[in-house]
């Protein structure tokens, strides 16, 4: 059986982009960097919403054009290798390994996982929200940094309704960020 994992960067406030869509203020350090290429390999399925997805289209394919900074430099073979979902209801094709999932998204993810496919959800908050409610996400991996942002996206809109995490994990990376990781309680459980 696969899982779904929601990784997803936040200011302390809880936060993922500022009040006019800034993304400038993640801090990826080396510890950073290595965890989120150690999450990505092993032929995981990277997992989008068609907002996450154009950023991350118009940057990684040609990551080293843009950037020197070493994780890009190491995370751009990764991106392009490995295949990759958008969910969307606007996009119908995708390039770079990527299918579209245009409804019924819930199901068909919950399908993949059955099927043994292991999805990384980079970000996405109304994605994830969606997912989350509907019970399709067992992993969250929280990447608290250091700033304030007053305002913003959400990281989880509200669910809707009420369930249980476990901490399976906690730990500082690079001094500066913390990372949580948290496991969905089965219900009843």
């Amino acid at each position: 059986m696969g899982e779904l994992i929601y990784f997803v960067h936040q200011s302390l406030d809880g936060f993922i982009e500022g009040p006019n869509g800034e993304f400038d203020w993640p801090m990826m350090g080396p510890e950073l960097s290595a965890h989120s290429q150690e999450l990505s390999k092993n032929g995981k399925t990277f997992l989008y919403g068609r907002v996450v997805w154009e950023m991350m289209a118009n940057f990684w394919p040609n990551a080293e054009q843009h950037s020197t900074h070493e994780h890009d430099l190491a995370y751009a073979p990764l991106w392009r290798e490995n295949p990759k979902v958008v969910v969307s209801r606007t996009l119908e094709k995708a390039d770079w390994n990527t299918r579209v999932i245009g409804k019924n998204a819930a199901e068909e993810l919950a399908a993949l996982k059955k099927a043994g496919e292991t999805l990384v959800l980079f970000g996405g908050s109304e994605l994830a929200a969606h997912l989350t409610e509907r019970g399709v996400v067992d992993e969250y991996q929280v990447v608290v940094h250091p700033v304030v942002l007053g305002g913003g996206k959400p990281v989880l809109p509200p669910a809707g309704r009420r369930f249980g995490l476990e901490l399976v994990e906690s730990r500082t990376l690079d001094s500066q960020v913390v990372l949580l990781r948290y496991r969905r309680v089965p219900e009843g459980g």
